[in-house]
């Protein structure tokens, strides 16, 4: 008996009936970390991506298929953008059998930036995240991209009553937009989500900087004071004017300065419910 014979001859318990009649919303694999690459503006970027994989598992079924997840993985040869894991929410329906799905893969994200007075390039590194899903009841599917960007924000209060300096801080936002299914190609790609995150703070950041580019940065920050609220709004907005941006949401921590916690705000509109 060959191999493919001997397989065959294998009982398959998860696809067994369970008498106890109650479907489990997503099942499936978690922290699975693949290379892969990136669809970018200037081309394909190698990457480590860590994906989450899950299925509907109907009531009357005892277990899906765990190998199949990582076998669709291993196949996978496109580089990542919506596109690409609306492809592969396609296959990963098919090949399990399922009506609803769900998949989510994070990963770095470097671009290169100049400096804003010397041009020396360095580079920064973001994260991306892509969700897609399908539910089983029908439906639009759901795609979301989500970039994670760390910015400055300087305190107007502390500007506005301090004799001279204001205090400011390393921020971070976390940025999502859900995107038309059917927008492709079109939709708007994670740097431009990064270049409006980073337009909207006091000041953007750099991996490297000489002198005379601190010295714009420290009074770029001290001319354009935020607070967290002003953030989250502005960064909003612009996510909202993206092209096939169909709902966003948007969270700001700054890691005060001055204390020892962080101010939060997050926001979101349009199809988008708070997912974090």
């Amino acid at each position: 008996m060959n191999a493919p014979e001997r397989l065959a001859a294998l009982p398959d318990i998860q696809s067994s009936v369970d008498p106890r009649n109650l479907a489990i919303q997503r099942v499936g694999v978690r922290g699975v970390r693949m290379p892969m690459r990136i669809a970018t503006e200037r081309g394909e970027q190698p990457t480590v991506a860590e994906f989450e994989m899950t299925v509907h598992l109907p009531a009357d079924q005892k277990g899906t298929h765990m190998s199949r997840f990582l076998e669709i993985l291993e196949a996978t040869d496109s580089p990542l953008d919506a596109s690409a894991m609306l492809a592969m929410l396609d296959a990963v329906c098919l090949r399990l059998e399922a009506e609803g799905a769900f998949l989510r893969v994070r990963m770095p994200l470097f671009m290169h930036k100049a400096a804003p007075v010397s041009g020396v390039v360095s580079t920064m590194d973001y994260e991306l995240c892509f969700e897609v899903e399908r539910r089983p009841s029908g439906g639009q599917d759901r795609v979301s991209q989500e970039v994670l960007v760390p910015v400055t924000s300087l305190c107007p209060c502390s500007k506005n009553i301090s004799e001279y300096g204001a205090h400011n801080q390393r921020s971070h936002i976390r940025m999502a937009v859900d995107i038309d299914p059917m927008a492709g190609a079109d939709a708007p790609r994670p740097e431009a989500m990064i270049r409006a995150a980073e337009a909207a703070a006091s000041c953007e950041l750099w991996g490297l900087l000489k002198r005379p580019d601190e010295k714009y940065v420290t009074e770029r920050a001290y001319d354009n004071p935020k607070f967290v609220e002003d953030l989250v709004r502005d960064v909003a907005m612009a996510a909202n004017q993206l092209p096939h941006v169909i709902g966003s949401q948007v969270e700001s921590e700054n890691f005060e300065s001055i204390h020892n916690h962080s101010a939060i705000a997050t926001l979101y509109s349009g199809t988008r419910l708070s997912r974090w």
